[in-house]
C-alpha cells in the first residue's frame, strides 16, 4: 500500500537537483536533505535552510538556533523533534552552503518551487505555523520587512507567528526590540502549549 507522505519524504531526501549549485560554493559540498515532517504534525515551523551543523547532523535546529527558538516556543528538546506533533519544512531542505567571504547563501528559491506546494499537501492542516525569518515570511505572507512582519504578529496569530531568525546575529534585534520578548514571546508559549 502506497503512503504519499511517505513516499514524499523518500523522493525529498533523495533529491539532487542542487548538487552543481553546492559544488560551485565556498563549501563545495554535496546535497544533503534534513526533512523532518509526517503527515499530521499540528505545528508547523518553517525555517530558511539548513546551515552547516544541520548539514552534518542531518537533524533540524540542531546548533545555538535552536536552542534560542525551543526557549522561545517554551518546548523541550524531546517535543520539539516529536514527528507526530512538530514539523519542520524550511524553505530549503539542504545546506546552501557559504560564499566567498564565509556567509552564508540564501536558500535556492529551486527547493521551495519544486517540494514547497506537495509538502504542504501532505501535512494536511496545521493548528500552528511558526514563519522563521524572512524567506519563510516572503513566501508565506509575501511581506518584506521582517521588523514589520514580527511586530504585527497580532495580525497573523494565532493560527500564525512571525518571528526573527533565532540566530545569535539577530542578538542586537532582540535587544532593540523588547516588545518580543515582552509581548509575542508569552502569547506564543501559551499558544504552543495550547496546539500541543
Amino acid at each position: 500500500m502506497r503512503r504519499p507522505g511517505l513516499d514524499l519524504i523518500t523522493e525529498i531526501s533523495a533529491c539532487r537537483l542542487c548538487a552543481g549549485r553546492f559544488a560551485a560554493t565556498a563549501s563545495g559540498h554535496a546535497p544533503r536533505p534534513v526533512v523532518w515532517f509526517r503527515p499530521g504534525a499540528r505545528l508547523l515551523i518553517v525555517g530558511q535552510a539548513p546551515g552547516a551543523r544541520v548539514h552534518a547532523s542531518g537533524r533540524p535546529f540542531t546548533d545555538p538556533s535552536g536552542d534560542r527558538l525551543r526557549g522561545w516556543m517554551g518546548v523541550e528538546e524531546g517535543a520539539f523533534y516529536d514527528l507526530g506533533r512538530i514539523a519542520i519544512v524550511p524553505m530549503a531542505f539542504c545546506f546552501p552552503g557559504y560564499d566567498a567571504k564565509g556567509a552564508d547563501l540564501p536558500p535556492p528559491p529551486l527547493c521551495a518551487t519544486t517540494w514547497r506546494d506537495r509538502v504542504l499537501a501532505a501535512l494536511g492542516p496545521v493548528e500552528l505555523t511558526l514563519l522563521v525569518g524572512g524567506a519563510a515570511q516572503r513566501w508565506h505572507l509575501g511581506t518584506r520587512n521582517v521588523t514589520a512582519t514580527v511586530a504585527g504578529w497580532r495580525d497573523h496569530a494565532p493560527r500564525v507567528f512571525p518571528l526573527p531568525h533565532p540566530s545569535w546575529r539577530n542578538t542586537g534585534w532582540l535587544k532593540r526590540n523588547p516588545w518580543f520578548e515582552a509581548d509575542l514571546l508569552p502569547a506564543l508559549r501559551a499558544r504552543v502549549k495550547e496546539v500541543l
